[in-house]
């Protein structure tokens, strides 16, 4: 524990109280009015640029994938609306929830079955579409299917795709880059499940297990792919490219809503809930969501107690400059795709003008969410996923927070989407033990 730290940032009610290891809820006072548009870093129309190298990669994506056919290769979720859990949260939990309650189901994004399939396998895609190009093996106005071809497979085996994962993030650039043709090595921390490792294996990917926690595993996997001029790194810490490859996910949003006739303006705001680990994807689809709806949407990202490394790194504003350990917190955490120590150094600044707040949970918890959302709605979800209904838990400060920004009148119009990043792919025997975690 850094004590200097500790005493400097003491007057910091949540940093008090997460040191302490109890739930918090932050409210980020950097908040600004259209604060996406001061952001340089990225913008719209990168996001633009994105959306249209998924949609050049598409039918590729549709041969190769039988799953995303029915979707002409879009890898996406459903939106489904969970009153059942709403009633739920508001008896044992008194969440007030008075508006609709929905969850955007990543949990089941085809592929990696978790929201890592949006920006990590992004990344690898324009990095193919990169490489093929300066071959002159490929260009935009072709069909990306041929892809699929033994030659580019051939092409691709030249080269290594590394990336560093507690393990969902692995097994989106695993599997995308295996079935490229990369030779695919993931770096996988102690928090890593021993499924994922396994599921990664079945692909051909390489899997090296560390001891350590998930910013070791980055740095170890950074220095082996510095070391091979023919091995490209996915940095989660600080990738523009998997920030908007999360970000595209706004404007599909938006369509989903408008295909439900929901209205989000002023009167109707919209309350997204992101669970986050390093911050990539919660931040790139906070920023997406404020690029489609500017004001009318608030973003909260969630973490556990024990890994809240982007609550403490924005609420000190020191963001990547400090982990959680300073503080005296472990890390560990059973919400393994949360077990980050220390934010991205790139999100956290990034985001900081448009987050609205940061909500903490116990890991005791995320197993009574998951139970009572499968009993209420059918629906399975990993726990780090559950962590997405943190902020509802804690109706005293939303009170303030609707309070403060002038909503009190308008709270039976919100619409809340909880983000649900991973889960269809648990097996069989993991899920039963999930469920009888705690009891």
């Amino acid at each position: 524990m850094n004590q200097e730290l500790l005493q400097r940032f003491q007057s910091i009610p949540a940093v008090a109280d997460a040191a302490a290891g109890k739930v918090t809820f932050w409210i980020n006072p950097n908040r600004v009015s259209g604060g996406e548009k001061e952001i340089t870093a990225v913008t719209p129309a990168m996001i633009e640029d994105a959306r249209a190298r998924l949609d050049r990669f598409a039918s590729y994506i549709a041969r190769v994938f039988p799953e995303t056919r029915e979707n002409g290769g879009l890898i996406e979720s459903p939106l489904a609306a969970i009153p059942g859990m709403r009633d739920f949260l508001n008896a044992e939990y008194n969440s007030a929830i008075s508006g609709s309650l929905f969850l955007k189901k990543d949990s089941d994004l085809p592929i990696a079955g978790s929201i890592k399939a949006r920006g990590g396998i992004y990344e690898v895609l324009k990095h193919a579409e990169t490489l093929a190009m300066q071959a002159g093996m490929l260009s935009e106005s072709d069909d990306y299917a041929v892809l699929a071809e033994p030659r580019f497979q051939e092409f691709f085996r030249q080269y290594t795709v590394q990336v560093g994962s507690t393990g969902n993030l692995g097994m989106s650039i695993g599997i995308m880059s295996a079935k490229l043709g990369f030779r695919v090595i993931v770096h996988m921390s102690a928090d890593a499940k021993q499924w994922k490792k396994d599921l990664l294996r079945s692909h051909g990917v390489d899997v090296r297990e560390y001891t350590a926690d998930y910013c070791a595993a980055v740095e170890e996997g950074r220095k082996n792919s510095d070391a091979d001029p023919m091995s490209y790194f996915v940095d989660d810490e600080n990738s523009a490219d998997l920030f908007l490859g999360y970000s595209v996910a706004g404007k599909r949003l938006a369509n989903q809503l408008k295909a439900r006739n929901i209205t989000v303006d002023a009167d109707h705001p919209l309350f997204v809930y992101l669970p986050c680990g390093i911050g990539g994807a919660p931040g790139g689809v906070a920023y997406g969501l404020k690029v489609e709806f500017g004001d009318a949407v608030h973003c909260f990202f969630t973490e556990p107690t024990q890994a809240c490394c982007m609550l403490l790194g924005m609420a000190t504003g020191l963001h990547d400059g400090v982990c959680v350990q300073d503080f005296g917190i472990s890390g560990k955490t059973e919400a393994d795709g949360l077990a980050v120590g220390r934010p991205s150094a790139f999100v956290g600044r990034v985001v900081s003008s448009l987050v609205s707040g940061i909500a903490t949970i116990q890991d005791a918890t995320l197993y009574d969410l998951m139970r009572g959302l499968l009993r209420t709605e059918d629906t399975f979800i990993e726990p780090s996923s559950c962590a997405a209904f943190a902020a509802l838990l804690q109706p005293s400060v939303m009170a303030q927070y609707l309070k403060a920004n002038a909503l009190e009148d308008k709270a039976s119009s919100i619409t809340h989407i909880a983000w649900a990043t991973g889960g269809r792919m648990v097996p069989a025997a993991t899920r039963d033990a999930y469920l009888k975690m705690g009891l």
